[in-house]
């Protein structure tokens, strides 16, 4: 079982998969055994998630400024950045810290914890409000996975045993 955990922390931890990925595989390797609830397994895995987001700023944080102190590299994050801000500006204006949740909430690839650091941070957002986006936006997203796993967990039964399909 400690190695099953193992495996959901770090597929929470890897980007593009967090959520999506490390709830259905703690659903089919510990739920559908016995060996752990499906909420436990929700809960681990939101946590790691809510977790990796301080981690993520850190290091965006440093390696922006790292990387910012080259010119060249500084001319075209600010070009970016400006022409970013202007697109989303009114976005951010109008939904704020709340947008920002929906957008790391939303369970699809390009969206989470990651390229809503990402996102707050080019967008100028503070420390405090980036976590309370990641804490809603987390709980979000494992709401909707959790659904879905343990609705139709049948559906993902092929990670488990690839000779079995369903239907």
């Amino acid at each position: 079982m400690a190695m099953h955990i193992f495996w959901m922390v770090l597929l929470t931890f890897l980007p593009t998969l967090e959520l999506r990925a490390s709830i259905p595989y703690g659903y089919l390797m510990l739920s559908q055994d016995g060996q752990l609830h499906w909420a436990a397994v929700a809960a681990l895995c939101i946590v790691a998630n809510f977790l990796l987001a301080p981690l993520v700023w850190f290091f965006v944080h440093y390696v922006m400024e790292f990387f910012l102190r080259v010119p060249f590299i500084k001319r075209i994050y600010d070009w970016a950045v400006k022409r970013a801000q202007r697109r989303v500006e009114p976005y951010v204006r109008k939904y704020g810290t709340v947008g920002l949740a929906l957008f790391i909430g939303v369970p699809l690839p390009g969206s989470g914890v990651y390229t809503g650091c990402l996102g707050a941070y080019l967008l100028g957002y503070r420390f405090r409000d980036y976590l309370w986006a990641s804490a809603l936006g987390v709980l979000i997203a494992g709401a909707v996975v959790t659904a879905l796993v343990v609705s139709g967990a049948e559906a993902f039964i092929f990670f488990k045993d690839p000779t079995h399909l369903p239907g």
